[in-house]
């Protein structure tokens, strides 16, 4: 148990740092909130195959598009960096913008059999206004595709070495 808890920890903070190495090259926000738990899900269960890789790459996808379109039609302009005053017409366009990104990447997850909860914050990311440009909607789907590349590249890497020492 222990040895898992460590492994685990590990692995998460690999895939992690991936990540914020190309954040720190590029300068784009390769690390948002919703990717720690991405990468503890890759980290924690490492059995997923191909079906995981599509469910975590649709999902951030989906949110990513849903938080976007949902943050254009209703909250254009406005962001979420502090606290809206209470009854403002600000707030309840962002809230509204939330409500229907959430909706939407439910459903579009549910549809698509890409059921993967992290993406709920993702969307909420894109439709608060916090990363809510095309370019970041994007680098947002590049960084979960370099987060899944990662993973299944150490995955192969670890097949490899267990292979030789077995065989």
């Amino acid at each position: 148990m222990v040895r898992r808890r460590v492994y685990t920890s590990l692995y998460a903070s690999l895939l992690f740092t991936v990540l914020g190495a190309v954040a720190w090259a590029t300068g784009q926000p390769f690390v948002f909130p919703s990717l720690g738990p991405s990468a503890f899900l890759l980290a924690f269960d490492r059995r997923g195959g191909r079906d995981r890789a599509y469910r975590v790459v649709g999902s951030h996808l989906i949110g990513a598009i849903a938080g976007f379109a949902a943050y254009h039609l209703l909250a254009e302009g406005v962001a979420l960096t502090a606290s809206p005053p209470p009854f403002s017409i600000d707030g309840l366009r962002l809230a509204a913008s939330g409500m229907a990104s959430i909706a939407a990447t439910s459903w579009a997850m549910i549809a698509t059999r890409t059921n993967h909860a992290p993406a709920c914050a993702t969307t909420l990311i894109v439709s608060l206004g916090l990363l809510s440009t095309a370019r970041s909607a994007a680098t947002i789907v590049v960084a979960v595709c370099v987060l899944v590349g990662a993973h299944e590249t150490v995955l192969r890497i670890a097949n490899r070495v267990r292979g030789g020492l077995t065989g």
